[in-house]
């Protein structure tokens, strides 16, 4: 790599603080998404939710981040190309840090809740169409994510108006609800902690290529269920003692706080899988800066060193900290009224749209998962009960994500190429 102005140290210097600043801006804006149906419902105080996400988001990232990022995210790029071109890619490694940073911290201070892999994805597209040219980008992939603004928010709506509709018919409407928890609730606990073997082992381990089969993963998965449900009778076995001949206004509190215990734990399922997988947004393009600054190569993948997860976890976990008050104050109150049950619907409706997506391969986002699902749930008491004019901002910034992400990288790209060039 030729050294320009600044040099090949100042150039990877300049690639962890941008990856930093990204990693702050995922915390801020895609990790709130995580939790803010759990603080709408008041299942979580904002700094309870700050600590838990932090944690498990951090844990995520930093133990199962993975060796080997993908620094082209989705096979956005001709392979050929950027093997050839490794110091324009330079430039545009760094250029879809800062557009998308920048990008993710503009949807955040108006609280709007946008898709950090559709905005590097669109740098990518940026970057890529300047400098490699047009044909280098795989358009296809572009249209499969266009699809994913359609197919994310409907699927996790779908199953969240199922569940909390199941949810109703099954207990709440009923004239003893504690019962009936008490009765049907352990299958609830199964399928949570079910669903969460297999977030985790489809999403949140498999960057440590545990090689578990679909049959063994779901016989993992099944067994941790039982567990769940084991837990979830005892659970309730005291909810039950504890509420006796209480008035069905203090069993409904009491329903809801068991509803706070399965929404807690699905939302940090979905936070440590978040954690592992989307620290890549910002370490992915680090990982390839830093093998173009030491080799001179630019390939698909890229080595990732332990400092750069811790990065990525560190910044996530303060992005969260600082601004993620702003899109958790969106997503859990501002789209529908939330209560744990309603929170709880909307959670394993994401989780479990996560694990269809994984399995069958659905190009989707999180983000667009979990705002679909809070819609769905909102859906499920009428459409008076929505904010169609929140919901009609959020769509507008999904769409808007991808190009304007795309512009902000041509402009970072001949940015950093003309201050790292020769």
């Amino acid at each position: 790599m030729e050294a320009g102005l600044f040099g090949i140290d100042f150039a990877l210097l300049l690639g962890a603080a941008l990856a930093l600043y990204m990693a702050w801006a995922i915390g801020a804006n895609d990790v709130a998404n995580a939790m803010g149906t759990s603080v709408g419902s008041g299942a979580l105080t904002i700094a309870g939710a700050v600590f838990v996400a932090g944690v498990l988001e951090f844990a995520g990232a930093f133990l199962a981040g993975g060796q080997v990022t993908d620094t082209v995210r989705k096979g956005m790029l001709d392979v050929t190309l950027v093997q050839q071109n490794p110091q324009l890619v330079l430039y545009g490694m760094l250029a879809a840090l800062a557009s998308s940073g920048t990008l993710l911290i503009a949807a955040t201070r108006f609280g709007l809740p946008v898709s950090t892999t559709h905005s590097i994805v669109g740098a990518i597209v940026g970057f890529g169409s300047v400098g490699l040219g047009v044909d280098a980008i795989a358009w296809g992939k572009v249209a499969q994510i266009v699809a994913s603004w359609l197919t994310s928010p409907l699927i996790g709506g779908v199953l969240a108006f199922l569940i909390f509709n199941l949810i109703r018919a099954l207990i709440l409407d009923r004239d003893e609800p504690i019962l009936e928890l008490d009765r049907i609730g352990p299958l609830f606990f199964f399928y949570v902690f079910f669903i969460i073997g297999l977030v985790t082992l489809f999403k949140g381990l498999k960057n440590l290529h545990l090689d578990l089969n679909l049959p063994q993963a779901i016989g993992a998965s099944l067994l941790l269920g039982a567990i769940g449900a084991l837990f979830g009778k005892v659970l309730l076995r005291r909810a039950v003692l504890k509420a006796g001949d209480s008035e069905n206004g203090d069993q409904f509190r009491r329903v809801e706080r068991v509803f706070v215990v399965l929404q807690i734990l699905t939302a940090c399922a979905v936070a440590f899988a978040h954690g592992s997988n989307d620290v890549a947004n910002s370490i992915g393009p680090l990982a390839a800066v830093y093998s173009i600054v030491t080799t001179g190569a630019a390939g698909t993948e890229s080595a990732v060193q332990p400092w750069m997860l811790a990065v990525g976890g560190f910044g996530i976990v303060v992005g969260l900290a600082t601004w993620g008050y702003r899109v958790m104050e969106t997503v859990g109150n501002k789209i529908t009224e939330l209560t744990p049950s309603r929170g709880f619907a909307a959670e394993l409706a994401a989780a479990t749209t996560i694990v269809l997506a994984s399995h069958f391969g659905i190009p989707v986002s999180t983000t667009h998962i979990l705002v679909g699902s809070v819609f769905g749930v909102g859906l499920a008491r009428g459409i008076g009960a929505l904010d169609l004019r929140v919901i009609g901002t959020i769509l507008v910034s999904w769409v808007a994500t991808l190009p304007i992400a795309a512009v902000l990288s041509i402009f970072f790209f001949f940015f950093f190429k003309g201050l790292l060039g020769p």
